[in-house]
């Protein structure tokens, strides 16, 4: 039977990461209205994609508590079910739209997330056999990636399913976590270097010929409209009607083509800052889970992966992929039955926090 203590300590885990989503949550619902306030502005993309978060989060509490290895097995396969969907348009996406510009961005995140979900759950199974075939269908999904041609999508899906492995022989969370948060500020700063032509000339030409110039000349627009309101920026879903390339673009979707840039030229510092408080919150409740460590660090290299998408491409405009999100955090911060007694749930508590004065 487990000590009341260790209870009433689980409880506290999760009520301290449940308050701190609550919270950050809230914020980007009330600043995409305040943003908004006073403009032709449209804040219903940003209210889906928070309410997309919120209710995969919540239902990935209750599948992970109940199914821990048949949920996230499930989501893989689903995942995985909506990118090879996607490539006839992504389910969720503007259907007004006459061309999906981002519908490949799009594929790749739901496979990375199909691939990550299939890690979590090999990493929670105890039979050999089982643990094996759910590491094949992450290497399926990786594959899949491939033959639609999606080699980001492959090259993210791999980079996963090996941190999954090298998760595997790991003792500590926190070091692993923290090194994700910075890989992750990194990528999003060599945006805006790029953005704002502050990266060394070969370094900058060689991005360029990967990102494409269309790309790069969205991102310069969304920095200079930040620059004119850098604050409340110019509002929710006006990009592509103040973009001088958006508007010269065939078929444009009117978005930059990365989170942060569209957060900063739409919804300013604040936008940034609260998107930014959505990934620490996840990683926040990645830590505080009372999931073993492996399991822990899948689902993390699982979100990064999704935000380096999300940093170069247009993966955060799809309710699947934003919803997806919310579902894998969920499921890897549930709470197991009988929670406090296991051993090997004790175990994770203590790797959580002995590592902690490393830092």
């Amino acid at each position: 039977m487990a000590a009341p203590d260790s209870r009433s300590a689980a409880r506290e885990r999760g009520s301290a990461t449940d308050v701190a989503g609550v919270v950050v949550l809230s914020g980007c619902v009330v600043w995409s209205l305040v943003s908004a306030a006073g403009r032709e502005a449209r804040p219903e993309g940003v209210l889906l994609a928070v309410f997309a978060v919120a209710a995969g989060y919540a239902c990935g509490r209750i599948c992970g508590t109940l199914l821990p290895v048949a949920a996230p097995s499930a989501a893989a396969l689903a995942a995985l079910g909506l990118a090879l969907a996607s490539r006839e348009g992504v389910p969720g996406a503007n259907a007004g739209a006459p061309i999906q510009p981002g519908h490949t961005g799009a594929a790749a995140a739901l496979l990375v997330l199909a691939a990550g979900a299939g890690c979590c759950a090999a990493a929670a199974a105890r039979p050999p056999v089982l643990r094996l075939a759910l590491r094949l269908l992450a290497l399926a999904v990786a594959s899949t990636a491939l033959a639609l041609g999606s080699v980001t999508g492959f090259a993210a899906a791999i980079g996963v399913l090996l941190c999954s492995l090298a998760a595997a022989r790991m003792r500590w969370r926190t070091l692993a976590l923290g090194g994700l948060a910075v890989a992750t500020a990194l990528v999003v700063a060599t945006t805006w270097g790029v953005a704002e032509d502050a990266l060394p000339e070969g370094l900058t030409v060689s991005l360029e010929g990967q990102l494409t110039q269309n790309r790069v000349a969205l991102w310069q627009d969304a920095v200079a409209l930040a620059k004119d309101d850098p604050v409340r920026g110019v509002g929710p879903d006006r990009f592509g009607k103040l973009s001088t390339t958006a508007q010269q673009s065939l078929g444009s979707d009117g978005k930059p083509h990365s989170a942060s840039l569209q957060q900063a030229a739409e919804q300013g510092v604040v936008g940034v800052a609260l998107l930014g408080a959505v990934f620490g919150w996840m990683l926040y409740g990645l830590w505080r889970s009372p999931r073993s460590t492996p399991v822990v660090l899948s689902a993390g290299a699982t979100l990064t992966a999704l935000a380096f998408l999300a940093s170069v491409g247009n993966a955060l405009s799809f309710t699947p992929v934003t919803a997806g999100a919310g579902l894998l955090a969920g499921l890897v911060t549930a709470r197991l039955p009988g929670e406090g007694s296991s051993g090997a749930q004790r175990q994770a508590a203590r790797q959580r926090h002995a590592d902690t004065p490393v830092l």
